[in-house]
């Protein structure tokens, strides 16, 4: 992890320097950040790193050779025949 100083100008930009942004792949123009704000810390990702956290913290729950989607399906089909008995 490498840590960097930046200046926060009057309008509250933040200069990412070149070599950050060739690092992390940023296209001017084309490239989203999203900023995570905890503990009074910043820290910042693109959609795809962030995409990927998401589908890592989700493969904990996953079963081999099942998705997810079809147990969300499943347990809404059964929600809804009690649903219906009632």
């Amino acid at each position: 992890m490498s840590k960097i100083s930046v200046r926060v100008e009057k309008s509250g930009r933040i200069l990412i320097p070149v070599a950050v942004r060739r690092q992390l792949g940023l296209k001017e123009g084309k490239s989203d950040l999203l900023l995570e704000i905890e503990g009074g810390s910043v820290s910042a990702s693109t959609r795809l790193q962030a995409v990927r956290k998401a589908q890592k913290w989700a493969a904990r729950f996953a079963k081999p050779g099942r998705f997810m989607s079809e147990e969300l399906i499943e347990d809404r089909r059964k929600e809804a025949a009690r649903e219906a008995r009632k």
